[in-house]
């Protein structure tokens, strides 16, 4: 890895760990740069301004995969297994700290809502939803449950769902994920 590569990584890394303790608005520049022993103009010509730093240090792929040969009655547990590993990946540090900046900032939030209607309400609509109404309120149920779930295993480290195994927290999460995939509306 070049020197300017290693910087830009530096930089990085350091502003997923403020973003995440801090927040976005009490997050500078300035606060980056000192910490990760760099120029603030260095900060500014990689990402060119606080916004690009921040959507850099939240750069989010949920990579959820193609469920179309999953059988209908496994869509929840599939769709549960994707997320804990995902939440359990050593790469899920942008995804941890966008849930922990969206707590104390409006940016954050948005971006949260981006990153989750962009990829997810794709595989919702997909699953059957009958419009995109349907759709984007069933995402958003499917949302309210793993972003819950990772608030407090990774957030708020609330020690019963630390506690669980990966396999117990599929177990309890998919079915209703399952609910909100393909069960009637009530």
């Amino acid at each position: 890895m070049q020197r300017g590569e290693r910087s830009r990584e530096r930089i990085l890394r350091t502003a997923q760990t403020q973003f995440a303790a801090r927040g976005y608005e009490a997050t500078t520049i300035r606060s980056v740069a000192a910490e990760a022993h760099i120029d603030p103009s260095m900060v500014m010509r990689y990402f060119r301004n606080k916004e690009g730093l921040f959507e850099a240090a939240t750069a989010v792929e949920l990579r959820i995969p193609d469920l179309s040969a999953v059988p209908r009655d496994e869509l929840g547990r599939a769709v549960a297994s994707h997320f804990v590993d995902t939440w359990e990946a050593e790469t899920s540090a942008p995804l941890r700290v966008l849930l922990s900046s969206a707590l104390s900032g409006s940016a954050a939030a948005e971006r949260v809502t981006e990153v989750f209607r962009t990829q997810l309400e794709p595989i919702v609509a997909a699953s059957g939803a009958v419009d995109q109404r349907e759709a984007t309120e069933r995402a958003g149920l499917i949302a309210s449950q793993v972003l819950g779930f990772a608030l407090c295993r990774y957030v708020l480290l609330l020690p019963p769902i630390v506690a669980l195994e990966p396999a117990a927290a599929v177990a309890w999460l998919g079915p209703t994920i399952q609910r909100y995939l393909v069960e009637p509306a009530p």
